[in-house]
């Protein structure tokens, strides 16, 4: 969705009607604070697990281990937090509540983008939560905190194109129990890539593989701004991983906002 081609006076209501939508759900997560708590300390155990159990074997040590996989929990993070918001879309849908708000006289495209602003906020949050968690372990950013800032912005960008992906899937799914099947392709997606392991590891088909996905890189790109160190690898993907970074997200959103906005308009129609 985009919002140049509005008017002033239109754009305005629109993020003015987004900004209620995102306090309507601020307020959900107040009254849940346990579901709440959980997917925020979520990727803290993927840490503790990969790191604590799993380091040793794949990078000799947990100390060295936990400075490559931070920045990849980092990544998978924003892939992962995106079940909530098709969970939530689609909740909303099959409760007959999107048929409320649409028929409701507020900006077209506000309630999705106040869905997306809102799980941007917690997206901030779990980045906060794992950079707190990471520094504890000794995790630190080896290129000082300007470079790290890029780093955070790259992966902010990356979850709001993977949120406009999770709202139009929320949409098409019509039920909470088809997103809880779709939930299970998260798991392929996020362990085929770079997030936890070097793809110089893995078969030469599987590591191009994984190199393209975007997470690897997000992961690639965030890991170099973090340590200043050039990670380079098979494919353009891999060796161009901050254009690709800014790239991919970029194309997400401007494929899926407007589906999201259609879908969302055209229900139950």
């Amino acid at each position: 969705m985009s919002t140049s081609t509005l008017s002033g006076p239109v754009r305005s209501r629109l993020w003015r009607d987004a900004a209620i939508i995102t306090g309507r759900t601020m307020r959900h997560w107040r009254a849940r604070p346990g579901v709440f708590a959980i997917q925020l300390l979520f990727p803290v155990l993927i840490i503790l697990m990969m790191g604590g159990l799993l380091g040793g074997a794949i990078a000799g040590s947990t100390g060295d281990y936990i400075l490559f996989v931070i920045p990849g929990v980092l990544a998978f993070t924003m892939l992962f937090g995106v079940e909530t918001t098709m969970i939530a879309v689609t909740t909303d849908a099959a409760k007959t509540v999107t048929d409320r708000f649409r028929s409701l006289p507020i900006a077209p495209g506000a309630v999705l983008l106040g869905r997306v602003m809102a799980d941007m906020l917690t997206s901030a949050l779990e980045i906060t939560i794992i950079t707190v968690a990471g520094l504890a372990l000794g995790w630190r950013w080896e290129n000082g905190l300007f470079a790290a800032l890029p780093a955070y912005g790259l992966l902010l960008w990356l979850r709001f194109g993977l949120l406009w992906v999770g709202v139009w899937a929320g949409l098409k799914a019509g039920s909470p129990e088809a997103v809880s099947a779709a939930q299970l392709l998260a798991w392929p997606i996020g362990f085929l890539s770079t997030v936890f392991v070097d793809p110089a590891t893995m078969p030469r088909w599987l590591g191009v593989a994984a190199e393209w996905n975007p997470l690897s890189a997000t992961a690639t790109a965030v890991r170099e701004l973090f340590t200043g160190a050039y990670a380079g690898g098979q494919t353009w993907a891999a060796q161009h991983a901050l254009t690709t970074a800014m790239i991919a997200p970029l194309l997400l959103t401007l494929i899926f906002a407007p589906l999201a906005v259609r879908t969302f308009q055209g229900l139950n129609r």
